[in-house]
């Protein structure tokens, strides 16, 4: 019976309920509802390779299957390529970018194990699904195998111009490898449109309309999904975590004072320090509400074998008691800076109570938080949402107050004007920036990607109305011969 495989470098093993959730998993629940099927990732163990083992764990709905790495692997491709070469570059930071030849070996050589596991499980007519930056070669390494499944590809992160992409090093033996799948999906047009300059540009592909591309003999398509949240669930768990123990000592320790909320992974991209500095801003500016407003930032640590991240602690933590040491009084501090993890419940109540959530990352592929602290709301008296221009989620919540990360004085602004707000016009941004979400519901967005997948088969067509130019440098020979046997 075919069935969905779902590939991710990680593997989210069942948890007790409630407990906080990465942004794929919750996201892949609602794709296993309607589509039974396999979770295949990194198991988390790293042991000597003589002791690596593939194995099934139990769960009827996905069955999870879990690989081990050694620690070479480990540290080659995930310590190294993918979160010190990729994830800067595909986040617009070159210049935190360190490329090593060696730890692209790495990263190669853990895509080329998952495939051959993959391969032992893998039937004719099974779909599969792979996700995100650490496993861009993996459609590639299975066509090597001789699958000639359906296979999709979705980037979580943002896809930058081609201007940056082809700055890395060796960028010809990675990002034309993602032409191995059927369908590349992104999170915004813009991921698309960028992606799609690139094939035209460096890979000289041809395509009628830069969504769909021949590329040796096969075609490839690019398409946007905008990742979304379950908005009743969140809707209800905020109802419910505000009366939580915790929540509630939270409040009782704020007294009347107003609460604003960050919720990040720590990590360069997410513009934690210049948040911050405009909070700090804020409070220069408006006096008046010093002692009269909190600004809670949960940034729960992250990658803490990596350097960038060691020092980017130091330096968080570092402005957080500058500011507090600064502008704080006895019986009040400006900034609670937190390291910690929290439950969703207990997330969506915290974001309840908060006047405003601050999102504000320096570049971001979509960001749930944001989504998430809009459907947490009490509709009656809804908090603002200052949303960085920058993130995904900026094209959809339309009611939210979009500033420029980099601009410390309007976001300044924008959270003196979110503490001011009318209730009225808190209500309207809030019914807007609802809608919208609706519009992309965690429910349907796996649905719509699988039923995009499951008919690119048919795409080839588009380009049977193409010419032939067999002296064309930006038409390969497999390209021409596909285009004769259409035309045939």
């Amino acid at each position: 019976m075919a069935k969905l495989i779902v590939v991710s470098n990680r593997v989210s093993l069942p948890t007790r309920s409630g407990s906080r959730a990465g942004g794929l998993e919750v996201a892949l629940r609602a794709v296993f509802n309607e589509f039974p099927g396999i979770w295949f990732g990194w198991s988390g163990r790293v042991v000597p390779e003589d002791e690596i083992e593939t194995r099934t764990i139990g769960g009827q709905n996905p069955t999870f299957v879990v690989t081990d790495l050694t620690a070479e692997d480990h540290d080659e491709y995930y310590n190294g390529f993918a979160n010190r070469v990729l994830w800067p570059i595909l986040h617009y930071r070159l210049d935190l970018a360190d490329y090593q030849l060696r730890e692209l070996t790495g990263y190669l050589r853990v895509n080329d194990h998952f495939a051959d596991e993959l391969h032992k499980i893998i039937e004719p007519d099974d779909t599969i699904w792979v996700h995100d930056y650490h496993l861009m070669p993996l459609a590639k390494a299975l066509r090597e195998r001789g699958h000639r499944n359906r296979i999709g590809f979705f980037l979580h992160t943002p896809m930058p111009p081609v201007e940056i992409l082809a700055a890395l090093p060796s960028h010809e033996r990675l990002f034309p490898a993602l032409c191995d799948y059927d369908l590349i999906g992104f999170q915004t047009e813009t991921d698309s449109t960028n992606f799609a300059r690139y094939l035209v540009g460096e890979c000289k592909l041809a395509s009628r309309d830069l969504t769909t591309f021949l590329a040796d003999g096969r075609s490839v398509t690019l398409g946007y999904f905008p990742v979304g949240v379950d908005i009743d669930e969140m809707q209800n768990w905020g109802a419910r975590g505000r009366d939580s123990p915790l929540v509630q000592r939270i409040v009782a320790s704020l007294g009347d004072r107003a609460m604003l909320i960050g919720v990040d992974r720590l990590d360069y991209s997410k513009g934690i320090m210049p948040r911050m500095e405009a909070f700090e801003r804020f409070l220069i500016e408006h006096p008046d509400w010093r002692g009269r407003t909190t600004f809670l930032q949960i940034a729960p640590r992250s990658r803490i074998k990596i350097r960038e991240y060691v020092d980017l602690e130091g330096e968080v933590s570092t402005t957080a008691g500058r500011i507090n040491g600064s502008l704080g009084q006895a019986d009040w501090t400006p900034i609670r800076y937190i390291n910690q993890s929290y439950s969703r419940t207990a997330l969506a109540g915290m974001y309840r109570h908060a006047r405003a959530g601050l999102v504000t990352p320096f570049r971001d592929g979509m960001n749930l938080v944001a989504k998430e602290y809009i459907a947490a709301q009490d509709p009656a008296d809804p908090g603002v949402l200052i949303l960085s221009r920058f993130a995904g989620a900026a094209k959809e919540c339309f009611g939210a107050l979009l500033v420029n990360p980099y601009d410390k004085e309007t976001t300044a602004q924008a959270i003196f004007r979110a503490l001011t707000m009318p209730v009225e016009e808190r209500r309207d941004r809030h019914r807007t920036n609802i809608s919208n979400l609706r519009k992309n519901d965690i429910a349907d967005w796996g649905v719509k990607f699988l039923s995009r997948l499951k008919a690119v088969d048919h795409e080839l067509s588009l380009f049977a109305e193409f010419p032939l130019d067999s002296n064309s440098e930006d038409i390969s020979r497999r390209d021409i011969a596909a285009r004769q046997r259409l035309q045939s």
